[in-house]
């Protein structure tokens, strides 16, 4: 699903960023453009990040 309709910047872009290491909204925005335009799509971004970090099991530091 489209997340930014402004740079289609769909669900999955983000949630394979979280995966890469993003732990934030601004993490995310630092590799892909969501929110950088009208910034309408910056609350539905984050949830879709944290709904994502709340999924995946923290790593231990090793």
């Amino acid at each position: 699903m489209y997340v930014c309709i402004c740079h289609a910047v769909t669900d999955r872009e983000i949630r394979e960023a979280v995966e890469r290491g993003a732990r934030s909204l601004s993490d995310v925005q630092s590799c892909l453009p969501v929110g950088g335009c009208c910034g309408r799509c910056e609350t539905a971004a984050r949830d879709v990040v944290d709904e994502c970090l709340l999924a995946t099991p923290r790593r231990s530091a090793a």
